[in-house]
């Protein structure tokens, strides 16, 4: 392994370790020497990293957010015409329990991005949160099955919310209880049919 690559899984164990104490002991309950502890490493090794505690915040929901994008991003333009709103949330839905089962991280992401998007966390990290938006993209998938008689009637948007806030409280007891098996995603698509 390089300099350059061992440089780089340090820095990632340092974003998981502090993803994983942000979530279990809170982001100000958390102390830089607890995230060194962690990985392990001394607190000055890491301040070559990260020169704070804020900067770590805002690193890891930067990753949080990157990865909210992925709900637009699984089905090329030209499919999404040939595949039904509800099979694509169902697809979707089925793809990130897989994954956050072989990657518990991601779990304790959906949290964290969770809190962060609250207000008294540091300003920049919650811009940050507060720009994922997976409502608008799904509330246009909602109105197209509403469209073709596959979901119900009602306020698109508001619909698209009720659909995250559910997702968003499985993952925060899935982060909890790690024996929790993921639900069938017709669950959950089933709230908007």
């Amino acid at each position: 392994m390089t300099r350059k690559e061992q440089k780089e899984e340090r820095r990632k164990a340092i974003l998981m370790a502090a993803l994983t104490l942000f979530v279990e002991k809170g982001y100000y309950d958390t102390k830089i020497a607890d995230i060194a502890a962690a990985v392990p490493m001394s607190v000055g090794l890491m301040f070559h990293y990260f020169e704070s505690k804020e900067e770590l915040l805002l690193e890891v929901v930067k990753m949080g957010a990157e990865g909210t994008k992925s709900i637009s991003r699984g089905v090329p333009p030209e499919m999404m015409d040939k595949i039904t709103p509800d099979l694509y949330l169902t697809g979707f839905l089925q793809k990130m329990f897989d994954f956050a089962k072989s990657e518990p991280w991601v779990f304790y992401m959906f949290v964290l991005m969770g809190q962060a998007r609250r207000a008294g966390m540091p300003e920049e990290a919650r811009k940050v949160a507060l720009s994922v938006d997976a409502v608008d993209f799904t509330a246009g998938l909602i109105s197209k099955g509403q469209k073709n008689g596959i979901f119900h009637k009602g306020d698109a948007k508001l619909m698209s919310r009720c659909f995250w806030a559910s997702v968003q409280g499985i993952m925060e007891e899935m982060a909890m209880d790690k024996s929790m098996e993921t639900p069938d995603p017709e669950w959950i698509v089933g709230l908007l049919r």
